[in-house]
């Protein structure tokens, strides 16, 4: 039922665009982070966040910084940053982790995988680098925490 509904709005969506002569490009870039961030967020960070003392005792650690380190790093990511996406807050700057992270599931944890088991990591991965060239689009959270941000971090906000 409510995949029913999730199609009725994004077609709706697509046709006020259309209609309406709006930029598909920008609602393009808008579904892409809501629905990058909602399926890691729903699928896979909140699962790991409610099971955290559980995944102490049999997540891996690929980079040699700990257990504890290495999921607290995945949990971040997986929840605060796809937050931050879905609102379209820093946008490239909430992408940073999310791409550290599934780069590191596709290349390290899953390397020796066949590929149908890393397949979801490498979706996930070129998704969020597509949205880091792409940026916020029109439809996001533009909250300056900056009066005049450095100019290395200007890209990042996406702040003109």
């Amino acid at each position: 039922m409510i995949s029913a509904w999730v199609t009725l709005l994004i077609f709706s969506c697509m046709f006020c665009c259309i209609w309406f002569n709006k930029d598909m490009a920008a609602f393009g870039t808008f579904f892409l982070r809501i629905v990058l961030g909602s399926t890691m967020l729903f699928a896979h960070g909140l699962p790991k966040f409610f099971a955290f003392e559980r995944l102490l005792t049999r997540f891996p650690d690929p980079l040699g910084i700990g257990v504890m380190p290495s999921v607290i790093l995945v949990i971040f990511a997986e929840c605060i940053c796809s937050i931050c996406l879905i609102l379209g807050f820093a946008t490239r700057l909430v992408l940073i982790p999310l791409i550290i992270t599934m780069s590191v599931a596709f290349f390290i944890v899953h390397a020796d995988d066949p590929f149908h088991k890393k397949e979801m990591a490498f979706l996930f991965l070129n998704g969020y680098v597509s949205l880091f060239f792409l940026g916020t689009g029109a439809y996001g959270l533009r909250v300056s925490i900056f009066k005049t941000p450095p100019k290395w971090l200007k890209f990042f906000l996406e702040t003109h």
